[in-house]
């Protein structure tokens, strides 16, 4: 049966462009290839261009108490960004190798995908599932069409795995992040005659200082999780766009923000305060003025969190095989909430690399991470292929 090595299948996964704008089906093709290889069959979900797709595989028997190992397969875009390298073709230097991906997160599924034949010949008495996802980067849109599939065929495991880089700790828990996207909609006239027009850009600059306000008083008054760098729920806004010139009065104003909340902090009355601010206060100053002038509001992407206990028996057990131990929780959002949300399985992240290197010129992941990874994987496997009673039930 032919075998291949992680750097081997690494080389090939990064040598696909999947900038999230792209399709992803030559990947999954490849990958198709290679469980075939193993007489492994993978399962597509698309999305609804059927340009992308999920890709499901379930190795072992046919039992509700496998363990999901987890990633998705699209990138960021290397636009604009100086790489020293080609970023799609693996380059090894100094125990590293550099490649769009390498760490976020093509070397956790290069991981996973050189040790199918070890799980294939195992024996496994309870399966492993592996769940390659699109489109995570742009707001983990991907893999809620596979979730929401498996969901409804009341698909169970006994936890996931979501292998973002975490330099192998496991990690209990993140953020949920909400985003949206609002347009300003106002009336232009020339800027000597101002007081006739509806400003969108002041519209805009009010609402900010509301957004602005809701985080400085999440920040002073909490709720608080010592766990984080940054304990509390946060409000950012990224981009304000409006205007064309100084002597017109500016009809349309973009901006984009999001709240990055704790699990025990729900979102929705804070992007409810948010709307509520701009339909009571902002709109009918606005259309006292214009009646078509006011402010849109559409939900770009809605990423839930997660938090598990340190004592729960499944990251008792991922700990365990990582040999690194826990790292709290992180201020990044992975499909990881989903997961817990959609299927109601425990969840830990735990994965090759060091997020800071991901989504920079020249990113690299350490040869080193791999071969931790790869041990994880062979404990995993080990795990599975016990006899019942081993410590993988307490998964």
């Amino acid at each position: 049966m032919p075998e291949a090595t992680t750097r081997e299948i690494l080389d090939h996964l990064v040598g696909f462009d999947t900038t999230s704008r792209n399709s992803n089906l030559p990947l999954v093709e490849f990958v198709e290839a290679w469980l075939h290889q193993h007489g492994v069959t993978g399962r597509r979900v698309y999305d609804a261009t059927g340009t992308k797709a999920n890709l499901f595989v379930t190795i072992g028997p046919d039992r509700p108490d496998g363990i999901i190992l987890s990633g998705h397969v699209d990138t960021v875009p290397v636009d604009g960004q100086s790489w020293n390298t080609d970023p799609f073709t693996i380059v090894e230097r100094d125990g590293r190798f550099f490649g769009r991906g390498t760490t976020d997160m093509k070397g956790f599924g290069a991981v996973i995908l050189a040790k199918v034949p070890e799980m294939v010949g195992a024996g496994l008495e309870r399966p492993i599932h592996l769940a390659l996802s699109y489109d995570e980067e742009v707001g983990c849109l991907g893999v809620r069409t596979l979730l929401e599939t498996l969901a409804a065929e009341d698909f169970e495991a006994a936890g996931c795995v979501v292998g973002e880089p975490t330099s192998m700790q496991v990690v209990l828990g993140h953020k949920g992040k909400h985003s949206y996207d609002v347009v300003v909609r106002g009336r232009e006239c020339h800027s000597a005659m101002a007081p006739g027009g509806v400003n969108a850009v002041e519209y805009a600059a009010r609402l900010i200082t509301k957004i602005s306000d809701i985080g400085r008083r999440l920040q002073r008054e909490g709720p608080f999780d010592a766990a984080y760098t940054v304990p509390h729920t946060t409000a950012h806004v990224g981009t304000c766009r409006g205007g064309t010139a100084l002597n017109i009065v500016p009809n349309r104003c973009e901006l984009l923000y999001e709240f990055r909340h704790l699990v025990q902090q729900p979102a929705e009355p804070l992007i409810a305060e948010v709307e509520a601010f701009a339909r009571d206060e902002l709109e009918p100053t606005m259309r006292a003025v214009d009646p078509d002038a006011g402010i849109d509001f559409r939900l770009i992407s809605s990423i839930p969190g997660f938090d598990m206990p340190a004592n729960h028996p499944f990251v008792r057990f991922v700990a365990g095989l990582a040999g690194e131990g826990t790292a709290g929780k992180v201020a990044y959002g992975t499909e990881g909430g989903l997961f817990a949300e959609l299927l109601g399985v425990p969840v830990v992240v735990c994965g090759p690399g060091d997020i800071e290197q991901a989504h920079k010129p020249d990113e690299f992941v350490e040869t080193s991470q791999l071969e931790r990874c790869e041990r994880f994987v062979d404990g995993l496997i080990r795990s599975l292929a016990a006899p019942r009673g081993s410590a993988a039930d307490a998964a």
